[in-house]
């Protein structure tokens, strides 16, 4: 029986690789579980939990959502007369075989029938979904919006929707973006209403909503029509009714088994989330937060995807009278799909450990502040502070980095198949269409880099690179090897100093060669901290740092040229 969790070494290697008994105490400590139906009898038993989790969604993504991608790809979903959407056939089934594995409520308290995951764990199961098709991680990974009712609505809204996200009952829906306002949220014009019995009701309209056809709506609205940018906005809660009419499914690239709506609201019935004011700048932040890991781990899945299919192909594949991967050009390519793939991995499983300890340190000060010791609640708030920081680089790193490599690779993957990997004999064409997404929605590249160098100049990024730094190895190559990051990281900071001297506009316009320098030099770090572990890992941190460092060199000289005619002589370059 296939299983995509027990065939990926490098999943397998994480899964051991951190500590899960740090995560699942603090998990398991700020957890309310009220009456739940099974607790877990110790800290072992929560891990051993986690594996099978994982083993489970593996076993359904191969064995479910990987046979029926094809078709769910080729046929969609559809668009009804009565404005309502149907699932594929096979759409339904992959919702309902995870329904019946208890699968739908993966980070959620055992309160309300969740399985109380931490964000690393679901991360990881993130992409294994999304490496059986990208598509559908759109319907799994929206499990996020039940986390944003967990941490921001009432009780009265949380005991009314949570137990029917955990069971499969109903999937929801980010409904933020607008015709007018895309990436600039500020621009929302969707107006809610409070009538005088103090109830509201949603008027206008929303475009590009992902799964907008779902049950349960968190709506981004303009609660306080007076004020025109992000101040007055609020976020509500309204469940699927008649006064919302999908009229217009979007035919995309891909992902197609997803569908993207454009909405109508009518007096639609809804309630407020939380505070009025607070819906984009508190609550949808923390949700697209979330969104963007999950997006990572999508672009994780589809990549591994991609890789294995070439890898599969190249094998297989005789030119010559050898397989096309004992060419070099070839094996080049190939190793270094898969380089890349790991340090995506690295990077995205890291910054969902810290998102855990962020995420589990905040709930206990809130829930619990009246009965921790003064000194560890004093403690517990320097820490918070500190991983927000962390995470507000972290964060976009893991997004920008991940959805651009997914990209790369997919490509390359069409390169190592030739000509059969243009045709759609092969799913290599789809998995790069599919990719294709992962740079643009829940922020564009563009966008997680100007979130990320802010702590590049702020000190955030020296200050945690400070601790990998002191590091001592046992073994002499991986002492070596830190050496040549720690001078990276000497002419990174050397261009950050210069290039901050040189006006904001030429900030912006470096930034993306810092950051992706910044990106390379940690990734860097944490290879050498799983080399010290794992042998074949060495292999990987040697030809990560040997096959990078030239690029960051590359793109600091860049930066510190002062070139700035892609802005200076823009007309001229761009022409008409």
């Amino acid at each position: 029986m296939n299983n995509f969790f027990q065939d990926n070494r490098d999943i397998q290697f994480l899964f051991e690789y951190f500590d899960l008994k740090e995560l699942a105490a603090l998990q398991e400590r700020q957890t309310p579980n009220g009456e739940a139906d099974y607790l877990p009898r110790g800290l072992d038993d929560v891990i051993d939990n986690y594996r099978r989790v994982l083993e489970l969604t593996g076993e359904i993504a191969a064995e479910t959502l990987f046979p029926n991608a094809e078709t769910v790809d080729a046929e969609g979903n559809t668009l009804n007369e009565n404005q309502t959407v149907t699932y594929h056939p096979l759409v339904q089934m992959n919702l309902d075989r995870l329904a019946q594995a208890d699968l739908m409520g993966f980070t959620l308290p055992r309160k309300y029938g969740g399985l109380n995951c931490p964000v690393l764990i679901y991360t990881m199961a993130t992409e294994i979904v999304s490496r059986a098709d990208c598509s559908f991680m759109n319907m799994f990974g929206l499990q996020g919006i039940a986390d944003t009712i967990y941490a921001f609505a009432s009780d009265e809204i949380k005991d009314a929707t949570l137990p029917r996200f955990a069971t499969g009952e109903v999937t929801g829906a980010m409904v933020l973006t607008e015709p007018e306002a895309g990436s600039d949220l500020q621009s929302v014009r969707l107006r809610a209403d409070q009538k005088e019995d103090g109830s509201w009701v949603l008027n206008g309209v929303k475009r590009f909503i992902t799964n907008g056809c779902g049950e349960i709506l968190l709506v981004l609205a303009r609660s306080e029509h007076e004020i025109a940018d992000g101040r007055g906005l609020s976020l509500f809660i309204a469940e699927r009714d008649d006064t919302v009419k999908i009229r217009h499914l979007e035919s995309k690239l891909g992902i197609h088994g997803s569908p993207t709506c454009e909405m109508t609201f009518t007096n639609t019935p809804c309630k407020l989330i939380g505070e009025r004011q607070r819906g984009l700048i508190t609550y949808v932040m923390a949700l697209m937060n979330g969104a963007r890991l999950g997006i990572a781990a999508q672009s994780l899945g589809v990549a591994e995807a991609a890789s294995r299919l070439a890898r599969e192909y190249a094998a297989s594949r005789e030119q010559f009278g050898a397989p096309i991967e004992k060419l070099a050009p070839v094996a080049e390519m190939i190793s270094d799909m898969r380089i890349q793939i790991e340090a995506g991995r690295a990077l995205a499983y890291e910054t969902a450990r810290v998102c855990d300890i962020e995420n589990n340190t905040n709930r206990l000060l809130e829930r619990a502040a009246d009965t921790l010791d003064p000194a560890e609640a004093k403690e517990m708030k320097k820490t918070s502070r500190q991983l927000k920081k962390l995470n507000s680089m972290l964060t976009p790193m893991s997004k920008f980095y991940c959805s651009e490599m997914s990209i790369r690779v997919a490509n390359d993957a069409i390169q190592v198949m030739g000509g059969s990997g243009y045709m759609k004999d092969y799913p290599a064409e789809r998995y790069a269409r599919d990719a294709r997404i992962t740079t643009i929605y829940e922020g564009t590249s563009q966008l997680q880099v100007v979130a990320a160098i802010r702590g590049l100049t702020s000190g955030a990024f020296g200050s945690y690179l400070d601790g990998f730094e002191t590091t001592v190895y046992e073994a002499a190559e991986l002492e070596e090897l830190k050496a040549k990051l720690i001078a990276a990281r000497a002419l990174l900071d050397e261009a950050i100093a210069q290039v901050k001297g040189m006006g904001s506009d030429y900030l912006d316009l470096s930034a993306r060669k810092l950051v992706e320098s910044g990106v390379v030099i940690l990734i860097g770090h944490y290879f050498l901290g799983q080399a010290a572990k794992n042998d074949y890992k060495k292999k990987v941190a040697s030809y990560w740092i040997a096959t990078r460092m030239p690029l960051v060199r590359m793109n600091c000289e860049k930066a510190m040229s002062g070139n700035s005619q892609a802005i200076d002589d823009y007309l001229d370059f761009a022409g008409c």
